[in-house]
């Protein structure tokens, strides 16, 4: 999952190696506070992906990450089936007008872009638990199913 890091004048969203690899980038995607025109929740990213991977890697419903290009422009994505993600639509980015991303983060993300930051990067989930916009989600511990017994013999 990617890292998404917010100060008072860009927001990066680092790049894993894997993700660097399958999205045939080498460093990660730095965008200007400015350019962000408008941030969208969406719970299925599939809907709002746009033309053809060049370059990138595509499976369909399982992976897309990379870069994006129709007859709109250039988009960036990084989505995993279908889980809640964020759309970053953007004007006068060099690169991109559009990233997609897969994120259990948005919420977090939305409200920190509300918010005056740091000057020094933050984790967009240290924002918002900051000032307490929004609670951060625990991880719950899987049950496993008790071992059946063994038949009597």
């Amino acid at each position: 999952m990617v890292t998404l890091l917010l100060d008072s004048t860009q927001l990066e969203v680092v790049l894993s190696v894997s993700e660097r690899a399958l999205s045939f980038r080498k460093g990660n995607v730095v965008i200007d506070r400015s350019t962000i025109t408008k941030v969208q929740l969406t719970d299925d990213a599939w809907t709002w992906l746009r033309g053809i991977p060049s370059p990138g890697t595509h499976v369909r419903g399982v992976i897309a990450m990379g870069t994006w290009r129709s007859a709109g422009g250039e988009d960036f994505a990084v989505i995993r089936r279908h889980r809640p993600s964020v759309v970053i639509d953007l004007d006068g980015h060099a690169e991109f007008q559009r990233v997609i991303l897969t994120t259990r983060h948005g919420l977090a993300l939305v409200q920190a872009l509300r918010v005056e930051v740091a000057e020094e990067p933050v984790d967009v989930v240290e924002i918002a638990a900051e000032t307490g916009s929004t609670p951060v989600p625990e991880k719950k511990p899987r049950k496993r199913k008790a071992p059946a017994a063994a038949p009597a013999v």
